[in-house]
């Protein structure tokens, strides 16, 4: 009884349209049916040109094989040119698969280039040089620089010049000892390739001491974060030059080399039960031109571990003579770790006992072992432990 009812009232429900209504949604809905219907035969027409089209790959496979023969058959013939075009592409892969192994005759390769790479310096440096012979003074202008080498993450360089004038002395011509008179600095031009400075230096000189004098111009990029960059030097001994009149020259930059000061004399003595590393800093020879004002010497040692200072110490002052005897003994402690990979740098500062704060630096010397290199005087350190074994180091600066 329910399903009948049922029908019978669905029957009889009327909706409250208007015939156009009505006739207007049956035609929306004639239209949606063709537009699918035309659809669907326009996918029956892609799939039914699609199907011949491989046929007629499949078909022509038979060509395309014949085709590939017939250009084998051309590369059989061209084999020689083939070979010669084949032959730098099989050496490219050998040299590059070489460069991957990293064997020691591209390693010499690759290091000389870099040497070379490192030996090139940009620019030049244009200064005046003269003599005033009635003063006895030397005058040094600093004028400008030309075509600088730029920071590799910026287009141009913040450059300065430090003026430095070197005295050696006769009796030391063999050691090539020098020693620095005075020292300037010029004012900082900031990002500038081609700077202009204009600044001026004068010192008393004796006529008898300019054939001794090296003027040397070095030419830095400072750095505000780290050590300033050197971007090259220029050297002018004044016994190649007349500069009774001024002088205006103009010269390129060149590597920077570091010059002898002097000599330390230091003790190494390893304790590897204690971990313990006994220095000791004996005597320090410097050479200074004859004056009555009194100098006073000290060092401060730094130990370095992978570019990084983990300890440091300093001597006690002492009159500066012809030979500095410091007799001290400097203890560091030193894990295993430490001792297999790490420099010892000493430095000695020359410091007026008038003036506290007036300290200069005079020279630097290095001995220790690091990744690449290993000094002789830590070599015979570690083949006898407990020990004290002494030798001369240079002092550079």
């Amino acid at each position: 009884m329910f399903p009948a009812l049922l029908k019978t009232s669905f029957w009889d429900i009327h909706i409250p349209l208007s015939k156009e209504v009505k006739y207007s949604i049956v035609g929306v809905s004639i239209l949606l049916f063709l537009v699918a219907f035309c659809f669907l035969i326009w996918q029956i027409h892609q799939y039914c040109t699609q199907m011949p089209a491989s046929k007629h790959t499949v078909a022509g496979n038979g060509s395309l094989l014949d085709s590939q023969s017939e250009k084998n058959e051309n590369l059989q013939s061209n084999s020689k040119t083939l070979d010669f075009k084949l032959e730098p592409r099989q050496d490219e892969s050998v040299r590059l698969s070489r460069g991957l192994s990293r064997s020691p005759e591209l390693a010499s390769s690759t290091d000389s280039l870099g040497e070379t790479a490192e030996e090139r310096v940009q620019g030049c440096l244009r200064f005046t040089l003269l003599y005033d012979h009635v003063r006895s003074r030397l005058l040094i202008t600093v004028l400008e620089a030309q075509e600088l080498g730029a920071r590799e993450f910026s287009r141009g360089a913040d450059p300065f010049v430090r003026v430095r004038l070197l005295w050696a002395s006769e009796e030391d011509e063999e050691q090539s000892l020098a020693s620095v008179l005075h020292e300037w600095q010029t004012r900082l031009v900031k990002d500038s390739c081609d700077p202009v400075f204009g600044d001026q230096f004068s010192c008393a000189l004796a006529e008898e001491d300019v054939p001794r004098v090296t003027v040397r111009f070095e030419v830095r990029d400072f750095n505000k974060y780290s050590r300033h960059g050197i971007l090259g030097e220029v050297r002018v001994p004044l016994n190649s030059v007349n500069i009774s009149h001024p002088l205006e020259m103009l010269e390129e930059l060149q590597q920077t080399k570091k010059d002898i000061v002097g000599e330390v004399l230091l003790s190494l003595k390893y304790m590897p039960t204690s971990q313990r590393l006994e220095l000791g800093l004996l005597r320090v020879r410097v050479l200074f031109p004859p004056s009555k004002t009194q100098r006073a010497l000290y060092a401060r040692v730094g130990v370095l571990c992978n570019q990084c200072k983990i300890r440091h110490q300093r001597t006690s002052e002492k009159r500066h003579c012809d030979v500095t005897v410091f007799n001290e003994v400097l203890i560091f402690v030193l894990p295993d770790t430490q001792i297999r990979e790490c420099t010892i740098k000493v430095s000695v500062y020359e410091l007026r006992p008038g003036k506290k704060s007036c300290k200069r630096l005079i020279g630097r010397a290095s001995v220790g072992k690091e990744k690449t290199t290993e000094d002789e005087h830590w070599k015979l350190m570690m083949q006898s432990l407990r020990q004290p074994i002494a030798k001369w180091h240079l002092l550079y600066l």
